[in-house]
């Protein structure tokens, strides 16, 4: 999975301080000893392991946050050798609000260092033939609910779920997504299957 962009904003946070602007680091595991690892593979989580695992089980109970973006990227392996990329996103072009559980602590050179994980769940019946998870979307209704602090595990956990199919919109996309020094609008503009843009980019929502 990959973020097209993060909105304005940050995360929105639960636990013992406000909401902040900005997020420091993106993809670290949130406890799992002095080592510090950020990048590939380590920035989601497992929602139905969340409540057991220790590396989450606190953080699920008092450090829950929402993660804010325009869309996602995934992959489907079309070949030995080849992928697909596609957009994915809410539909009408509503910002998407991931779950997420935050962390502070400091870094092996005693630096402030504050970290998410974005929870997943199995894919729906939409996504499944690109990949077998999805990240957790929260509904806007249950924003509040997710971030109280008070707010028990197992009633936090009930929101962890795959959205429903009818919410969700993609289109394949250049294989340009696939390089971290590509950053641009353009990223979202459909493609054809021959990886050519799609005339009138019927498929990209208004964000």
């Amino acid at each position: 999975m990959g973020l097209a962009e993060l909105s304005a904003g940050g995360t929105a946070e639960s636990g013992d301080r406000p909401a902040r602007d900005a997020v420091d680091a993106l993809g670290a595991d949130p406890i799992l000893g002095q080592r510090v690892r950020i990048g590939p593979g380590t920035i989601n989580a497992r929602a139905e392991e969340a409540a057991t695992k220790p590396a989450f089980r606190e953080a699920l109970k008092k450090r829950r946050c929402l993660v804010p973006a325009d869309a996602y990227y995934e992959w489907q392996k079309t070949g030995p050798k080849t992928r697909q990329s596609y957009a994915i996103t809410l539909t009408g072009g509503n910002p998407i609000a991931f779950a997420g559980l935050w962390e502070s602590r400091r870094d092996t050179d005693g630096e402030p260092l504050e970290t998410f994980s974005i929870l997943t769940a199995v894919a729906n019946q939409r996504l499944a033939a690109i990949h077998d998870r999805m990240p957790v979307i929260v509904e806007q209704g249950d924003y509040a609910r997710w971030l109280n602090a008070s707010t028990e595990s197992a009633s936090a956990a009930d929101l962890l779920h795959p959205a429903a199919p009818a919410r969700i919109d993609l289109w394949p996309v250049s294989d340009r997504v696939g390089n971290t020094r590509n950053n641009d609008e353009a990223l979202l503009d459909p493609v054809d299957s021959a990886g050519k843009a799609a005339q009138g980019q019927l498929f990209k929502p208004d964000f």
